[in-house]
């Protein structure tokens, strides 16, 4: 489906999303990762030094894991879609990756300020210039988090490496959480700086410091699960999982002891569209009470975003 096209049903709803869920029907959902790319065609240039190269026919370096990806024209406008999608499914907020070339995310920051808060995505081989910018960037656009993708970075950088404690105490001065790709990645690099085992140590060192997964935290969920029973200041959330795919220990963790450690997260346009992520949330089988705490409590209350 083109953008365009997706305008028009985006503003034409086909799915009653009250009907599927009644008992959400007053809860204005938090999106904890939306992207706002300039230009679709170019969502992973930044990784090919890091993927040395290699032949691949592929549509992207994950399209294997994304069989119905949305498809998104470069003639879009994909903020306006993003908007009318975002009210179609009720979600009031969404966070959005800031740097210094975003025009599109520069543009939905300042245009709609109560809609959008932002994340910057960070480096830690450039050392403390890595931390002024943060520090810039927490001025110029209030940044909610600092991310990290430690198997994408070149050299890699492994979430436990001293390389990222000057970013952690910044984030822990900034009052701001620090949100890491953890688990097997999509692209075809090597796994280990993603180690769901390193955030044993990190949270030690570092209680003050809250840490948000994202992107599943596979093969190694069960041990994620057991490290936030153990750690206060740990918590995941669900981007780049369809619902259907969402690991079960998750589920039963947010049913029993976990209500206020999971958080949702899409992963639009990437691989996962709201359409779909809204549509499939209906048959997860949440518990009623954990509905608003899933979908916008936690992140409001760990994101410092007021109401």
């Amino acid at each position: 489906m083109h953008c365009e096209n997706a305008i028009t049903l985006a503003l034409n709803p086909k799915l009653n999303w009250e009907k599927r869920l009644p008992k959400l029907a007053d809860v204005r959902a938090i999106d904890t990762m939306i992207g706002l790319p300039d230009d679709p065609r170019g969502l992973y240039d930044a990784l090919q030094p890091v993927l040395g190269g290699r032949d691949d026919t592929e549509k992207s370096p994950i399209s294997y894991l994304f069989r119905n990806a949305p498809d998104i024209s470069e003639n879009a406008d994909l903020l306006a879609f993003t908007l009318a999608e975002m009210d179609r499914f009720g979600i009031e907020r969404a966070m959005v990756q800031v740097d210094d070339d975003t025009a599109m995310v520069h543009r939905a920051l300042r245009e709609h300020p109560d809609r959008f808060f932002a994340d910057y995505l960070a480096d830690p081989n450039r050392g403390m210039t890595e931390v002024r910018k943060i520090e810039r960037l927490k001025r110029e656009f209030d940044i909610k988090a600092v991310s990290g993708f430690p198997c994408g970075l070149l050299p890699q950088v492994p979430v436990g490496d001293r390389k990222w404690y000057p970013i952690y105490a910044k984030c822990i001065e900034l009052g701001i959480p620090f949100v890491p790709m953890m688990g097997v990645p999509g692209p075809r690099l090597p796994f280990a700086p993603q180690d769901v085992a390193q955030l044993d140590e990190l949270c030690y060192f570092f209680p003050e410091l809250t840490i948000v997964t994202r992107h599943g935290c596979e093969p190694w969920v069960d041990l994620m699960v057991k490290l936030m029973l153990k750690w206060p200041n740990l918590h995941y959330s669900t981007t780049a999982f369809a619902p259907k795919h969402y690991p079960r220990a998750i589920i039963d963790y947010a049913n029993t002891r976990g209500s206020d450690k999971i958080i949702y997260g899409g992963y639009s346009p990437y691989g996962v569209s709201i359409e779909r992520g809204f549509t499939e949330l209906g048959d997860l089988p949440l518990r009623d009470h954990v509905w608003a705490p899933f979908l916008r409590d936690n992140a409001i209350r760990v994101f410092g975003l007021s109401e």
